[in-house]
């Protein structure tokens, strides 16, 4: 057949080049809730491709597909890290109260990368602040960004 015929944005397996998703370089440290967060997005993302595959759907299986190999690796390669309960020092899966200059205050769980949602008071563990603060007992001062902050509180949920 000639190439005329053939679709230029097939890739070998003749489905559409989607690009894959980009895996950390970071290790892959996960809260519990995080690695039941992984297996129900490997859960869904074989659901979806089983949808797409019935209906033929080429480009659906291809982002399905995707998917999938990302979650997959991520469970594979996945490290769950829980702090000890009497820690006195930040560390990862630990809720952090923080207080700023301005008296503004902020808490954050600190968890993996695929977990980490700042509007719902959760970072990574390879952002700046979470960096800043690992190690660092109540009391004591740190500086993200120019902005120093105190840390108020710590606890494990």
């Amino acid at each position: 057949m000639s190439r005329a015929f053939t679709r230029e944005q097939d890739g070998e397996s003749g489905l559409p080049d989607v690009g894959e998703r980009p895996v950390s370089p970071h290790r892959n440290l996960v809260t519990p809730e995080g690695l039941a967060m992984i297996e129900a997005e490997i859960a869904a993302a074989r659901e979806e491709l089983a949808r797409a595959e019935s209906e033929q759907d080429r480009e659906r299986i291809a982002i399905a597909s995707r998917d999938l190999r990302y979650w997959n690796a991520r469970r594979e390669n996945a490290e769950v890290s829980v702090p000890e309960k009497n820690s006195s020092v930040v560390r990862f899966g630990m809720s952090v109260t923080v207080e700023d200059e301005d008296g503004h205050k902020n808490t954050w769980k600190i968890v993996g990368e695929d977990e980490a949602d700042a509007a719902k008071g959760k970072i990574s563990h390879v952002s700046p602040m979470a960096q800043a603060l690992f190690g660092k007992a109540k009391g004591e001062m740190t500086v993200v960004n120019g902005k120093e902050w105190g840390i108020v509180d710590l606890k494990v949920d």
